[in-house]
């Protein structure tokens, strides 16, 4: 594995990185902007969500972004033309939305204190209760297995997905000694999460040994796994002040990346 390297500084907080057609794609909190940053850190805005803290993506099968718009519990979705529309109302299943997946068969899984389960159509129901504080969520390869970082729960938990996109065999997958935040998995079955108090993106397996830890210099929000050959590890990095400071507009917000030996696997 090769030492981090700032890829990319002057974001708010980045969040929600995904490795989509060629490129990392960011939301960047506090600005309401999504960006695309080149393996070059070459960045642009790509789409700008009408929203506040927090908001987050990914795609569905054919191509079209969906969007969480946290604050307001709703999914929104984007068109080939770049407008957004409604793709799913939650405000009957609750107030605020945090981490989108969306597995191979479209299905979107959104989180908060609950797992909600969005399928094509844009149907929501809740197909998961009790979670202590939804964070980053992964898929599996095989599209079997969800797996939600519990931040409040200083754990991982799995989730056994069934053929209609419920969920069921709720089991935890890892007990974690620091809040997990963001995570993506790898060709090997292993999850790396990010830890922001303790500043650093750590590679688990399932039962919760670790197996490579990356220490920042602040506080490590999200990761994903992507690049040509799927071993670049992106971590989203900021300088954390706590909640009633997230709307200052500083810029600490960095992604940093590191060459790994495990390829990218599942979703996101």
């Amino acid at each position: 594995m090769t030492a981090p390297n700032v890829l990319l500084t002057g974001l708010m907080y980045g969040e929600s990185p995904r490795w989509h057609d060629g490129r990392l794609w960011v939301a960047n909190w506090g600005t309401g902007q999504i960006l695309t940053v080149g393996l070059d850190g070459a960045s642009e805005v790509v789409a700008e969500i009408p929203t506040t803290i927090p908001y987050s993506f990914d795609w569905l099968p054919d191509g079209r972004m969906l969007v969480v718009s946290g604050q307001e519990a709703l999914v929104l979705r984007r068109e080939p033309d770049g407008s957004l529309v409604t793709h799913a109302d939650l405000r009957a299943l609750g107030e605020v939305f945090n981490e989108i997946v969306v597995d191979a068969r479209g299905n979107a899984y959104v989180n908060g204190s609950i797992v909600a389960l969005v399928t094509p159509d844009g149907r929501a129901q809740e197909v998961a209760g009790d979670i202590a504080f939804g964070n980053g969520m992964a898929v599996t390869e095989d599209g079997s297995t969800l797996i939600v970082a519990e931040s409040h729960g200083r754990r991982l938990t799995a989730f056994d997905i069934a053929e209609d996109g419920g969920l069921a065999g709720r089991r935890v997958w890892a007990e974690v000694d620091g809040p997990p935040d963001g995570v993506c998995l790898d060709a090997e079955g292993a999850l790396w999460y990010a830890d922001v108090p303790n500043q650093r993106c750590v590679r688990v397996r399932e039962g919760g040994e670790v197996l490579r830890m990356i220490d920042l210099d602040r506080g490590c929000f999200a990761c994903v796994l992507g690049g040509p050959d799927g071993r670049t590890l992106f971590m989203t990095t900021a300088e954390w002040r706590g909640m009633d400071r997230l709307h200052e507009p500083h810029r600490t917000g960095q992604v940093v990346v590191a060459e790994v030996s495990v390829a990218h696997a599942g979703r996101p």
